[in-house]
Order: structure tokens, then C-alpha cells, then sequence
């Protein structure tokens, strides 16, 4: 990745919460079955999408790398995947990413999984990349 711009770093404060730990599957008013995202990621959605209301920056419709580094409150593994995508719609939703799709976020290089018992988060690096 050359002449590559960074943005400014992004914190989520709070324990990382993926979307399909814990899932739901409800039923539509018709009768059909459909899964739902859980309690506990819709709240930490809601409490993520206040935290990137700060952001300010227009939404990335370019070529970016999306590291992000989880620092999780207990040693326990994690799916790195799940999380990921969590953040990754959350970032679409929040309109800091157009879409998640292939051809604007190109690669999660350096993404991992930490531990800090004492302050959970997220950080969120992303960076364009010229291709």
C-alpha cells in the first residue's frame, strides 16, 4: 500500500460486540421467519452510532484499508471476522463508508485483537490507498 492518506484515528469506547453471537429469529407480522441481530449488539450499535456522530468526515467512497484494533475485557478468543464485520456496517450506517463492499474497503491489514481489562475498546485506523 503506497501513498496511502490516514485519517484521523477513530476510539468506540466499550466492550466490541459482534452481530451474530447471540442472534434472534423473529417472525414478520406474515409469519416468516427472519434472524435479528441481539439485544446486546443493537444497544452497542445505538451507543456506537452517538460515539461516531463526531466524526464529521464525508462519507469514503475510495479505496481504503480498515484496521481496526479490539482491546477486549477478558483473554478469552474472539472471532476477529465477526468483529470486523460489526464494525464495518456500523461504520456504513454511521455514513463515514458508503459500503463495505470489495472495491472501497480493500483489506483489514493489521487488524487484531487485544486484551484491557480496565478500558475496552475499539480503534479504528483507515487509510486510502492508491491502487
Amino acid at each position: 500500500m503506497t501513498n496511502s492518506i490516514h485519517l484521523p484515528k477513530i476510539v468506540i469506547e466499550g466492550v466490541p460486540v459482534t452481530k451474530k453471537n447471540s442472534q434472534q429469529i423473529l417472525r414478520k407480522s406474515n409469519g416468516t421467519p427472519f434472524i435479528a441481530p441481539s439485544r446486546k449488539y443493537k444497544q452497542y450499535e445505538q451507543d456506537t452510532m452517538w460515539q461516531l456522530s463526531r466524526f464529521g468526515h464525508p462519507s469514503i467512497d475510495y479505496p481504503v484499508n480498515v484496521r481496526c484494533l479490539y482491546y477486549m475485557p477478558t483473554r478469552r478468543a474472539v472471532d476477529l471476522v465477526n468483529l470486523l464485520e460489526a464494525t464495518c456496517d456500523i461504520l456504513v450506517k454511521a455514513g463515514i463508508l458508503k459500503d463495505d463492499n470489495s472495491k472501497i474497503i480493500i483489506g483489514h491489514d493489521g487488524s487484531r485483537a487485544y486484551y484491557d481489562k480496565k478500558n475496552p475498546r475499539t480503534e479504528i485506523f483507515i487509510e486510502s490507498v492508491k491502487q
